[in-house]
C-alpha cells in the first residue's frame, strides 16, 4: 500500500466564502508531485471523482490546486493513504467525510505489515508500531512475521520455512508484483536482499504462509455523504501484457448498510468467514492505531490449503485508498443513490490487458488504451441486479 507525504501542499482548512450561503463543496483529485497524470491509476481515479462529486451533490474541481480558493468545503479523492494526522490537517481533512480513502498515523500503516508481530523481542520496532494489533487479529490472518530489517527478515523467513514455503511480499507491492515465493534459507536470503532497506526501515516487509489453491476474497466498506455499502466477493487473476499473473478485477455483491447488513444475507460458509476475518481487522485497525480513520476499507482474504493439507484463511493485507475494486464501490453507490428501496446489487469490474479484449456494451469504462507503464489495458465495470434486491 502507498501513502502520500503532504509536507508540499500544507493549505489552511478550506474557507467559506459568500454572506448569504456557503459555496458548494468541490471534490478534488489529489497526488504526489511528479507522478505520471497520464496512467491508468490516475485517469480512472479522475473518471471516479467526477462520480463521487455527483454523489455528494458537489463540483467536481480537478485536480487540487493549493495556491486556489475553493470557497466550498473540499473533499479529496487521494491516489494513496494520507500519513500522519497534521499532514491531513493541512490540507483541512478531519475526518472520513472529508474523503475517499483514509489517513494512518504512520507510513507502515497503511501496508501489509500491520498484519503479524516482529520475529522476537530483539527485531527492530519503528515508532508507532503496535503490539496490540497483530495480538488482536491473530485468528483472522495467516501465520506470518513482520521485519524492518534484512537481518529480522531472515531471521523470521527461517523460522516459517519450518512449516513449509514463505511468501515475501514487500510491503509496497501492490496486486502481487514483486512477491517471491521461496523455499529454502537460500532462496529467503536472495529475496530479501532485494528490498531497498531504507524502504525497508520504513516500510517493512511481511513474511506469510504460502497456501496452495486458493481463491481471494474482496470484503470491504464504503462511506460516502449519506450512503454507507458492504461488500464481499472474490477476485480473478489475469496476464498482463508480459505474461505475469496480475489482479484481473473483482465481482462483489453489495448492500445497502453496514456488516450486519452483508452478514444477513445467505452466503456459503466460506465468505461468512472472510467477512468476519475483515471485520476483526477493520475493529482491531480502528482500536489499536489512534489516529487511523476511512471512508473507504477493502480487506483481501485468502483461502487455500497450508504445507499440511490443512485448510486455512485469513486476511492477506487491507486498502484504505481508492483501489481496483473502486469502481464497482462506487457503481454500487451510485445505484443506491438512484434507487432508495433498492438493498443489493451484483458489481463487478475488470482490468485485461491487450487490445483484442473489448469491454462489453453495457460496461463503464474508466480507461481503455497504451499505458506508459503496463501497455494496453481497458478497465470497466458492469452492475446487475441481486436477488435480494
Amino acid at each position: 500500500m502507498r501513502s502520500i507525504d503532504t509536507s508540499r501542499h500544507q493549505r489552511s482548512a478550506p474557507r467559506v466564502t459568500g454572506s448569504v450561503r456557503a459555496a458548494p463543496g468541490v471534490v478534488v483529485a489529489y497526488h504526489k508531485p511528479g507522478e505520471n497524470t497520464r496512467c491508468h491509476e490516475l485517469i480512472t481515479r479522475d473518471a471516479l471523482a467526477q462520480k463521487l462529486a455527483a454523489l455528494k451533490g458537489y463540483t467536481y474541481g480537478g485536480e487540487f490546486d493549493a495556491e486556489k480558493e475553493y470557497g466550498g468545503a473540499l473533499y479529496f479523492v487521494p491516489r494513496d493513504t494520507i500519513t500522519g494526522a497534521g499532514a491531513a490537517r493541512a490540507l483541512g481533512i478531519s475526518g472520513e467525510d472529508d474523503l475517499f480513502g483514509g489517513v494512518v498515523p504512520f507510513p507502515f500503516v497503511a501496508t501489509k505489515s500491520i498484519t503479524h508481530p516482529l520475529a522476537d523481542a530483539e527485531a527492530f520496532r519503528p515508532a508507532g508500531w503496535s503490539r496490540a494489533f497483530p495480538d488482536a487479529v491473530r485468528d483472522a490472518v495467516l501465520p506470518g512475521y513482520s521485519a524492518f530489517t534484512q537481518e529480522d527478515a531472515r531471521r523470521a523467513g527461517r523460522r516459517l520455512l519450518r512449516d513449509g514455503p514463505v511468501r515475501v511480499k514487500p510491503a509496497l507491492g501492490v496486486g502481487g508484483r514483486g512477491q517471491v515465493l521461496v523455499v529454502d534459507a537460500a532462496a529467503l536470503d536472495a529475496a530479501v536482499s532485494l528490498i531497498d532497506a531504507a524502504e525497508l526501515a520504513c516500510y517493512g516487509v511481511a513474511l506469510e504462509q504460502h497456501v496452495t489453491g486458493a481463491t481471494t476474497y474482496s470484503v470491504g466498506q464504503v462511506r460516502v455523504a449519506d450512503l454507507v455499502a458492504t461488500y464481499f466477493g472474490t477476485q480473478k487473476l489475469t496476464r498482463d501484457n508480459e505474461g505475469a499473473e496480475v489482479y484481473g478485477g473483482s465481482a462483489l455483491t453489495v448492500v445497502r448498510g453496514d456488516f450486519d447488513a452483508l452478514l444477513a444475507l445467505d452466503a456459503d460458509d466460506a465468505t461468512r468467514v472472510a467477512v468476519e476475518q475483515a471485520r476483526a481487522y477493520d475493529d482491531a485497525a480502528r482500536r489499536c492505531f489512534e489516529g487511523f480513520f476511512a471512508s473507504r476499507r477493502n480487506y483481501d482474504i485468502v483461502r487455500g490449503c497450508n504445507a499440511r493439507g490443512e485448510t486455512v484463511s485469513g486476511v492477506l493485507e487491507q486498502s484504505w485508498r481508492i483501489g481496483g475494486a473502486s469502481g464497482a464501490e462506487v457503481a454500487a453507490l451510485e445505484a443506491f443513490r438512484a434507487t432508495p428501496g433498492l438493498t443489493a446489487v451484483r458489481a463487478e469490474c475488470t482490468e485485461v490487458y491487450g487490445e483484442r479484449a473489448v469491454p462489453p456494451p453495457r460496461a463503464t469504462v474508466y480507461f481503455r488504451g497504451r499505458d506508459p507503464d503496463v501497455g494496453f489495458i481497458s478497465k470497466y465495470t458492469t452492475l446487475e441486479p441481486h436477488a435480494d434486491a
